[in-house]
C-alpha cells in the first residue's frame, strides 16, 4: 500500500500555524486531485486546502479546532485507493471570496499554489530556480494560478524568501520558456512534529435525572481569534478610560431635519456618521491620538489618513469594517459606506481590505447601551470611542433647567503614548462637534 504524508503548506505571511475550523472528509472518503479537504483559519486569512493527490483518506491529523503548526500531517492518503483522477468542478473564482467572518476565504492548492503536482517532470531545469514549497500570500497564489505561472519556479525578491506579485506578473511576461534567474533552492521543510494527542474527556455533570447540567464546546473559529486579540490588547496596552456627559439635543434635531433629504437619496441617516465626523474633527485637532506604536520598529507612527473602524457585532462574532478617508466624505458619503459595510459584515462577504487599516475606532452597544462602559482597544490603535443609549435628562441650558437628551461618551486610551490630560481634551473636542453641530457642516 503505498501512501502520502500531506502536510499543511506554507501560507505565506509569515504564518506558522492554522486552526482547522472544519474538516470537508472524512476517514475513509475517496478524493481526487485538487478536491478541498479543510478550512484553515490563521491570523490574516480563512483558506480551503485542497490536496494535491487522488487517493483515499486513512487519517486526518487533527480534530476540528485544533492548532496545527505548518508543514505537520494535515491528512494521510493512502494511494492505491480508487479516486477519480481529476478534480471535480468548484465553485467559479468570480464568487464572493469571503468567509462568515469575513476574512479571505482562498483555495489553496496542496504543495503549491499554481504548479502542476510535483513528481519526475518537476525537477528543475539546469540553472534555473526551484522551490518545492514556495512562501507567496493567498492573493499572490491566486494571481499564479490566474497567469498560469509555476509559482516553484519564480525567484522570490520578497522578505523572508516570499514570492510577490511582481514576481509573478514578470515571470508570466517573460513566457514559460523563459528560466527564472538562478538561486539557491529553499531549504528543506523540518520534520514533521507527531500528531496532537487526543483530547482529555471531561466526565458530563448530569442531574438526577440524568439530564446534562453543562455543555462544552471548543473555543475556535471566530471565537478563539477575538480571545486572543481582546487578551493581546487588555495585557499590552495600559487602558484608562474617560467619561462623560454629551447634550445631543442638537444634533437630534439636525439630525431630524436631514433625514428626509438623505430619504431622498436613498440613504439612511443614523447618528453614526455625525459621529465619525465629529471623531474625524478632534484626531485633526489631537493628532497623537491618530497614531499607533509599531512594536517591530520600536516607533510611534502618526498617521496623516483618517480611517474609522465601526465596531459591529454579528452571529459569527465582534468585527470591526473601516470607513477610509472618512475625512474627505460627506456626510450622505459616511453613510452610505456604513450601509454597504454593515450589510456585508452581516451577510459574510465583507473584503478584507474593509476589516483593516483603521487609524480609530467606534464601538456602540446602541439601545442595549447602558449607562457607560469600558470599552478595550482595538490595537495597535491608541484610542477608542463607546457611544451609549440616549437618554433624556434635565441639563442647565442659558441659565435655565429644561429635559434634553443625553448620551455618555466613554473613550479609552492606551496609558502608555496618551496621557490623561491629552485624552480628556480630545474627549471634549468630540463633544464640541456633537453639541454644537452646525460646526462639522463648515467641513462639508
Amino acid at each position: 500500500m503505498s501512501t502520502f504524508d500531506f502536510k499543511l503548506p506554507d501560507i505565506g505571511e509569515g504564518v506558522m500555524e492554522g486552526e482547522i475550523v472544519k474538516w470537508l472528509v472524512a476517514v475513509g472518503d475517496a478524493v481526487v486531485a485538487d478536491q478541498p479537504v479543510a478550512e484553515v483559519m490563521t491570523d490574516k486569512a480563512t483558506v480551503t486546502i485542497t490536496t494535491p493527490k487522488a487517493g483515499t483518506i486513512q487519517k486526518l491529523g487533527a480534530e476540528e479546532g485544533a492548532i496545527v503548526p505548518v508543514h505537520s500531517t494535515l491528512v494521510l492518503l493512502d494511494l492505491g485507493g480508487s479516486a477519480a483522477a481529476s478534480a471535480p468542478a468548484g465553485p467559479s473564482r468570480d464568487e464572493p471570496a469571503a468567509t462568515a467572518v469575513g476574512d479571505i476565504k482562498e483555495t489553496l492548492p496542496g504543495m503549491s499554489a499554481a504548479a502542476p503536482e510535483a513528481g519526475p517532470s518537476a525537477a528543475p531545469e539546469p540553472g534555473g530556480y526551484f522551490s518545492e514549497r514556495p512562501l507567496a500570500t493567498p492573493a499572490t497564489r491566486k494571481l499564479a494560478r490566474e497567469l498560469d505561472v509555476d509559482l516553484r519556479r519564480v525567484t522570490p525578491s520578497g522578505s523572508g524568501g516570499r514570492v510577490t506579485r511582481d514576481d509573478v506578473e514578470r515571470a508570466a511576461s517573460a513566457g514559460p520558456a523563459s528560466p527564472a534567474t538562478p538561486a539557491a533552492p529553499a531549504p528543506a521543510a523540518a520534520a514533521a512534529p507527531a500528531l496532537p494527542a487526543a483530547p482529555i474527556a471531561v466526565p458530563v455533570a448530569r442531574a438526577a435525572d440524568g439530564a446534562a447540567l453543562e455543555t462544552r464546546r471548543p473555543l475556535k473559529g471566530v471565537r478563539r481569534r477575538i480571545f486572543d486579540a481582546m487578551a493581546r490588547s487588555k495585557h499590552t496596552a495600559a487602558h484608562f478610560t474617560f467619561v462623560e456627559e454629551c447634550d445631543v439635543t442638537p444634533l437630534k434635531a439636525l439630525r431630524e431635519r436631514l433625514k428626509p433629504v438623505a430619504a431622498e437619496q436613498g440613504v439612511k441617516l443614523t447618528f453614526l456618521p455625525f459621529l465619525v465626523k465629529a471623531a474625524v474633527a478632534a484626531l485633526k485637532q489631537h493628532p497623537s491620538l491618530n497614531g499607533a506604536y509599531d512594536e517591530a520598529t520600536n516607533e510611534i507612527v502618526e498617521r496623516h489618513y483618517y480611517n474609522i473602524g465601526i465596531a459591529s457585532a454579528t452571529d459569527a462574532g465582534l468585527m470591526v469594517p473601516v470607513v477610509k478617508n472618512a475625512d474627505r466624505l460627506s456626510l450622505l458619503e459616511i453613510a452610505r459606506e456604513i450601509e454597504r459595510l454593515a450589510a456585508a459584515t452581516k451577510t459574510g462577504r465583507v473584503s478584507p481590505d474593509d476589516l483593516s487599516g483603521s487609524t480609530f475606532s467606534i464601538t456602540s452597544l446602541g439601545t442595549q447601551g447602558g449607562l457607560f462602559a469600558t470599552p478595550i482597544l482595538n490595537t495597535p490603535e491608541l484610542g477608542i470611542l463607546g457611544i451609549h443609549q440616549m437618554k433624556q435628562k434635565p441639563v442647565v441650558r442659558d441659565g435655565a433647567i429644561v429635559v434634553g437628551d443625553v448620551m455618555l461618551l466613554s473613550l479609552s486610551f492606551d496609558h502608555r503614548l496618551i496621557d490623561g490630560h491629552v485624552g480628556a481634551a480630545f474627549a471634549y473636542s468630540i463633544i464640541e462637534q456633537l453639541e454644537s453641530p452646525d460646526r462639522m457642516l463648515l467641513s462639508l
